[in-house]
């Protein structure tokens, strides 16, 4: 998810609009309580290290690609998960990020009106990667989604001078708290874990929606 980032540093001047600053962060920076308190906070707003994170205009192929993921996960889904997007999950104090897609366990819903999951109850985190975005896809929030424990990560882009979607695998090693890249995905997300998962990932499908 893309976007562009209120750090920690003293921000007092205005922007460029009339009328309009953007929020002032506390010197220690942000904390999860802030992302869900702030009045008028953007959106799929994020919090990573204590700054907030503001989502810029997405490609076409982030959306759509989230749409053919969803509907192809949520065919065969046993009835004690859940699959979620743009959900906020709690990692810490600090760290509050919106996976693209998450898996979760079907009690931590609690209803309509909920705002966010904590990161015991997420089984996977998947990110389609933005261009604005892509350190955070591939760096930072995996190596944070590992240190709180969730047990599978997805890495999701297009390649290629046709746009292809691509979608790379990961499992968690409990030792080491790392993920260990399991498979890459071009044609067929075809999966064991965390449950049996088909899904066409083929342009074709892409093309199709």
């Amino acid at each position: 998810m893309g976007g562009i980032t209120v750090t920690a540093e003293p921000l007092a001047e205005p922007s460029a609009q009339p009328g309009c600053r953007w929020p002032v962060p506390p010197r220690d920076g942000y904390t999860v309580d802030d992302l869900f308190t702030l009045p008028d906070l953007p959106p799929h707003t994020e919090l990573i290290d204590g700054s907030l994170v503001f989502v810029s205009p997405q490609r076409d192929f982030h959306s759509t690609m989230i749409d053919l993921l969803v509907s192809g996960l949520r065919r065969t889904v046993p009835t004690e998960f859940k699959v979620c997007r743009d959900m906020t999950v709690v990692l810490d104090r600090r760290n509050g990020p919106e996976p693209d897609i998450s898996l979760v366990r079907a009690e931590a819903i609690t209803g309509l009106d909920q705002t966010r999951f904590e990161a015991a109850d997420v089984l996977l985190a998947a990110e389609v990667v933005s261009p604005d975005s892509e350190a955070r896809d591939r760096d930072s929030k995996p190596q944070k989604y590992a240190a709180a424990g969730i047990a599978h990560f997805w890495l999701v882009e297009m390649t290629g001078s046709n746009h292809h979607p691509v979608v790379r695998t990961h499992e968690l090693d409990p030792l080491s708290k790392t993920y260990i890249p399991t498979g890459t995905h071009r044609e067929q997300l075809k999966l064991a874990v965390p449950y049996d998962i088909d899904v066409d990932i083929s342009l074709d499908a892409l093309s199709e929606l």
